[in-house]
């Protein structure tokens, strides 16, 4: 487990609002919690309300990471009524920080706090079996809410780490001026699925039945509905979302989202120390970076790594270049099982050619080749 213990990440609240605890915040995030406090009471005059946002966890069948956020929101923005929403209307929120959630787990409940972001991200005790399962948040005053949870089952040996930006869905994000324009202004169904991406998804999951599927992105968790709705409705294995909170930390301006992947992939490294991962994503920004230093430093915990080539337009406008058609050269062997193609159809072929995939035609499973 993720250093050993259970954990809740606004686990310690009188840490937070000592004074030396205050005076060492960077400067930004001292701003934003005073501006955040000055307008909070104002807006629960006008009626906004405590509104509690699940996440989709993950976990094993003793322990499961729960993610969920406490906002201040509009009535006319409650999630029951959210359906497809202009990208900026999800930020149209304020984190309730510092307060207490109970998590309904199993029919026990654990008490947690949020963050100065306003989340919850805390590992529990658990007692559930494999598969699917559900966890319930309750806070006074807001309305209960459901979590799914994804259990693995002990023998669980392969799993897949996705990205999402330009890996299952074209947005082109790294670019400032899209990166807005695809966060804050474009309709949900505005964006667009890679081509072949979730046929190949849902290969490996029926060659792998007991894999779970992870995506990891630097998005904000703002966007996390929209983004498990585009992933449904596009046909993507359902999965937790790994994303980020954007803005101001403890000590800097803005989160580093290449801090983020591979602290995560770490992580997920020492919470399934028998699990091998294929690691999927793009060659517009930092992926192949990210996922070749992991696989340096946790070879043991990484089945493939395959990244999904952007066109020469679509790797200008991401910020990056293409890499060759048969990856980056080897330096010492660790890229033995690194594939590149531009779509699906082309990862398939390679995962296939890797025995991570069975060949046309066959039913058999692929577990083997993965442990």
């Amino acid at each position: 487990m993720w250093q050993g213990e259970l954990v809740a990440h606004g686990s310690e609240p009188d840490v937070l609002r000592s004074s030396a605890a205050v005076a060492g915040l960077h400067r930004a995030a001292r701003l934003e919690d005073a501006v955040y406090g000055r307008v909070e009471p104002r807006l629960r005059q006008r009626g906004w309300r405590d509104t509690l946002v699940p996440y989709t966890g993950y976990g094993t069948t003793s322990w499961v990471r729960v993610f969920g956020r406490l906002l201040l929101r509009r009535p006319d923005l409650a999630p029951a009524r959210v359906k497809a929403v202009r990208g900026w209307r999800s930020f149209a929120t304020l984190p309730v920080t510092d307060e207490p959630v109970t998590v309904e787990v199993g029919g026990r409940r654990h008490e947690v706090r949020t963050d100065r972001g306003g989340y919850v991200d805390a590992v529990v005790e658990a007692d559930l079996e494999p598969g699917w399962r559900s966890v319930r948040f309750h806070r006074a005053g807001a309305e209960s809410v459901e979590a799914p949870v994804r259990v693995l089952d002990p023998d669980v040996r392969f799993a897949v780490v996705s990205d999402i930006d330009d890996t299952v869905m074209v947005t082109a994000l790294p670019r400032p001026l899209l990166a807005a324009w695809n966060t804050f202004v474009l309709d949900e169904y505005g964006r667009s699925p890679v081509p072949g991406m979730a046929v190949l998804y849902e290969r490996l999951v029926t060659a792998h039945p007991e894999a779970p599927v992870f995506y990891l992105s630097t998005g904000a968790w703002n966007v996390a509905p929209a983004l498990t709705r585009f992933l449904s409705r596009n046909l993507y294995p359902k999965g937790p979302l790994l994303l980020t909170d954007w803005g101001p930390t403890t000590d800097r301006w803005f989160r580093s989202g290449q801090a983020h992947k591979a602290a995560t992939l770490a992580r997920l490294a020492e919470e399934f120390p028998d699990v091998r991962w294929l690691l999927i994503g793009d060659d517009g920004q930092h992926d192949q970076e990210i996922y070749g230093e992991f696989a340096a430093s946790h070879p043991e915990h990484v089945a493939a790594v395959a990244i999904r080539q952007l066109s020469p337009t679509q790797s200008v406008l991401a910020g990056g270049l293409s890499a060759p058609a048969d990856g980056p050269a080897p330096a010492d062997g660790q890229r033995r099982s690194w594939m590149y193609a531009p779509d699906g159809a082309g990862l398939a072929r390679r995962l296939r050619e890797h025995g991570l995939l069975p060949a046309r035609g066959s039913t058999a499973s692929a577990t083997g080749a993965a442990e």
